[in-house]
């Protein structure tokens, strides 16, 4: 039996059980067999000690993806508390971390330039270099290091912290997430065990080794005595290369990596006859992604759902020949989940609420933050933040992130969903949707998308494909087309904030009105909204307007017009130029209405004049 509670038990028995078997492997020749990989993060280790770190200390880690960083993990993590952060951080960005963990120490790679070097250093705080393993892979402190001690070994035990991470701090500050040795090690058997992982996998590691995600799935691949090969960055172009050399039979990404794999697929064929499954976690599968990598790789797409708090793995959808549902994250893997409502009773199934879980893999709170505990904790069970339901077969079902939901004048619209009928759009490639601030409804609806290269559509037919398929009210007031949308350091889509990130887009440059219609519905809109102008492009919503107000411009511009005008209209037109070419076929079509009905009150013979023929004969 593999030790279950500590990751030096873990590296132990799988070097008994499996020494000679690879188990960390990358480019540059990096090839260590399980037995190697004990004795080198042994090594490291006692180098660390004798640089004065110690079991209770934090340390700080800045290496590119590769071999060596996942080494230096295993080494601190089996010692100490170890803090891997985002090698593409600013220098504002490391002294905010490094100061905020109290890190007693930076571990960097030997020669390797990054401003985290420099943010150390005005903080006080000692930089450790690594060597690289093909140098040997010894720790070499800077002249500054802590008081040493003796060099033994001294692994830390199952309840010692092994990992810190920051929560994104999309919405306030971040908070420090403490995840225990025997927080990581539930949490990788959980995923070997839904994976029914082997000694004979290879892992494919493509998720960046600073996030929980990639992280587990490396140890959850050491766990059984399988390999892990550490590529650099993800590069989806290099993709096809890698499955060629490294013959991975899984590997576990994100959407977004997906959806740049699939534009891949459209040239090059991606099939292998080693891979046996694909992964994907930390953010919601669109289905229609799912299915397009089921028929790109000839494998089955296994949705996970995962998050810091709780050491990544929480549900997952099980391998065939069980069930896999598309758009659910499937049944309980690993911790207990329960739905709860505001006051913290468990639904019953079909129920929506607060999706809130207890396990060894989940963490005891956040560190020295007690009114982030005292919100996230209800009697034991740590609520996620997600909202959900579980259908008659147990299965999970997201319905969104609580704090991305959009409260548009008291709808509240789950943006995900909105997501997945834009990507049903042959020319979209990505979308998101999210939150605008409004005046009087508080929050609005805009979203952005990414077309497939040579593809070619309007925002108004955009907006035209949802008004189909959605309710008026959740269609987005705006639909920008932008080259990429931002993503966090993992990835992932960060809903919350994107208004801000893409302020430039959504922002247009006033253009007068061209038409005598359009003057006319501009400065309607503005007599409504109390605006000094309105220009022919302007968003009726987006300056401010709501369905109320929508009601009194149609009325003004009916009674003008002498024609009938939905309210809703708004809705589908929602700029003057729009709205103006709508009211123009309207007036038209009025007018061709009262002159058929003129013509029809006409006798015979007057239609025939009137029409140049022959009366017709009696």
């Amino acid at each position: 039996m593999l030790d279950q509670s500590s990751l030096e038990g873990q590296l132990k028995q799988s070097a008994e059980l499996f020494g000679s078997r690879i188990a960390i492997a990358g480019d540059g020749g990096v090839e260590l067999s399980h037995r190697r990989l004990r004795e080198h993060v042994g090594t490291v280790l006692r180098d660390l000690r004798e640089a004065g770190i110690r079991r209770e200390h934090r340390v700080a880690m800045v290496f590119p993806q590769s071999p060596d960083l996942a080494v230096a993990f295993l080494a601190v993590s089996s010692g100490a508390a170890a803090a891997p952060l985002n090698p593409a951080y600013s220098l504002a960005e490391f002294q905010f971390n490094l100061q905020d963990l109290s890190a007693q120490a930076l571990l960097v790679p030997k020669g390797f330039q990054t401003p985290a070097r420099a943010a150390a250093q005005t903080l006080g705080i000692p930089v450790l270099e690594l060597a690289l393993l093909q140098d040997g892979g010894r720790v070499v402190a800077d002249g500054h290091a802590l008081q040493g001690v003796d060099a033994l070994l001294d692994f830390s035990d199952s309840e010692d912290v092994a990992l810190l991470l920051h929560t994104s701090g999309t919405t306030s500050r971040p908070k420090r997430v403490p995840l225990s040795n025997r927080n990581l090690c539930a949490s990788a058997r959980n995923v070997a065990a839904t994976l029914h992982l082997t000694e004979a996998d290879v892992s494919l590691s493509t998720m960046p080794l600073f996030h929980v995600h990639g992280l587990v799935c490396m140890l959850a691949a050491l766990s059984v005595g399988g390999s892990c090969v550490c590529t650099g960055p993800f590069r989806a172009d290099q993709f096809p290369l890698w499955l060629e050399r490294w013959q991975p039979t899984w590997f576990s990404s994100v959407p977004t990596a997906f959806q740049a794999l699939l534009d891949v697929a459209r040239t090059t064929p991606l099939r292998t006859k080693s891979l046996r499954l694909i992964r994907s976690s930390s953010a919601s599968l669109p289905p229609a992604v799912m299915a397009g990598l089921e028929d790109a790789f000839g494998v089955p797409v296994i949705e996970a759902y995962g998050m810091t708090e709780a050491a990544h793995q929480m549900a997952s959808n099980p391998l065939p020949p069980a069930a896999r549902k598309p758009g659910s994250v499937g049944l309980p893997a690993g911790p207990r989940i329960v739905i709860l409502d505001e006051e913290g009773n468990q639904l019953a199934q079909g129920a929506t609420g607060e999706v809130s879980i207890h396990g060894t893999n989940v963490t005891c709170g956040y560190e020295a933050n007690p009114s982030a505990n005292e919100a996230a904790f209800t009697n034991g069970w740590f609520r996620t933040g997600d909202q959900g339901y579980f259908d008659p077969e147990g299965y999970l079902f997201l319905t969104g992130r609580l704090k991305e939901l959009i409260n548009r004048g008291g709808e509240k619209i789950v943006p995900r969903k909105i997501d997945e009928v834009m990507l049903c759009h042959p020319a979209v490639r990505q979308a998101v949707t999210f939150a605008v601030a409004h005046p009087s409804l508080g929050e609005d609806v805009a979203m952005a998308v990414v077309l497939h290269a040579g593809a070619s559509v309007t925002e108004a037919e955009l907006r035209a494909f949802l008004l189909e398929r959605l309710a008026d009210f959740k269609v987005p007031s705006r639909v920008v087309k932008v080259d990429a949308i931002p993503l966090g350091p993992t990835g992932k889509i960060q809903r919350i904030g994107m208004a801000a990130r893409l302020e430039a887009f959504l922002g247009i440059a006033y253009e007068d009105p061209t038409t005598s219609t359009e003057e006319l519905v501009a400065s309607t809109i503005a007599q409504v909204l109390g605006l000094d102008r309105v220009g022919r492009n302007d968003n009726f919503f987006m300056l401010g307007g709501d369905s109320l107000r929508g009601a009194q411009v149609a009325s003004r511009l009916a009674r003008e017009l002498r024609v009938a005008i939905a309210a809703s209209l708004l809705f589908h037109e929602p700029t003057p130029k729009l709205l103006a070419a709508r009211l123009d076929a309207l007036v038209v079509e009025r007018e061709l209405e009262a002159l058929a009905a003129a013509i029809a009150d006409l006798t015979p013979e007057e239609q025939a004049e009137l029409l140049g023929e022959t009366p017709p004969t009696t």
